[in-house]
């Protein structure tokens, strides 16, 4: 017979992350302002969809600041060959999860981040209108950290809770939103993990 396997203490157990109802950021993350960025059409009360995304800079480059930089309006375009076709792009994300977890957050989640571009999502289009988009630094030819999964866990976990009509199902990739224009998070992100992961309470 098989012993069930001990619950750690509350005390032991990774704190859930929040997000501040007045700033509308996530309490775990590093705040990093960015420009790029609007109003919500219809305010906060809109938010029932997350989409991920995938975005390394380089592409398959990780650990620089050029993610930062981009999402900042601060990206060198000179810097590197493949960054002269990003000039005077404005684009943006609400978070991004880096390889080892950590999080940043360079739009609050009442307003309209530039992440989606031309998309749609069931009978809507405008996807940036009404969703919340998390990028994991990454790309589509290899998979994510075990830190990335567990961020983007605590990250989802937390907006479920702040806007109630996101819901594991109105949890997408970009892919998902702009088929045929984008295939990120790509075929190396684990959904049933995600999702699997979502629906564990402790």
């Amino acid at each position: 017979m098989m012993t069930p396997r001990a619950r750690l203490p509350d005390t032991l157990l990774p704190q859930p992350w929040t997000v501040d109802a007045q700033s509308h950021r996530l309490d775990a993350a590093d705040w990093r302002p960015s420009p790029h960025q609007d109003a919500r059409p219809g305010g906060a009360a809109d938010i029932d969809t997350l989409v991920v995304h995938a975005i390394s800079l380089p592409p398959g480059e990780y650990g620089g600041a050029h993610i930062d930089a981009l999402f900042t309006d601060a990206l060198d375009c000179d810097a590197h060959p493949y960054f002269a076709a990003l000039r005077g792009l404005q684009v943006s994300a609400h978070c991004c999860i880096f390889r080892d977890g950590g999080v940043h957050q360079y739009v609050g989640f009442d307003a309209r981040a530039w992440h989606a571009g031309a998309s749609s999502f069931g009978d809507r289009s405008r996807v940036n209108d009404f969703s919340v988009g998390i990028e994991l630094e990454g790309c589509d030819t290899e998979g994510f950290t075990e830190a990335q999964y567990a961020s983007l866990t605590r990250a989802a976990r937390a907006l479920m809770a702040a806007y109630p009509g996101i819901a594991p199902a109105r949890i997408v990739g970009h892919s998902d939103i702009a088929p045929g224009r984008k295939t990120d998070p790509g075929p190396h992100f684990d959904w049933q993990r995600l999702l699997a992961e979502l629906r564990y309470r402790r």
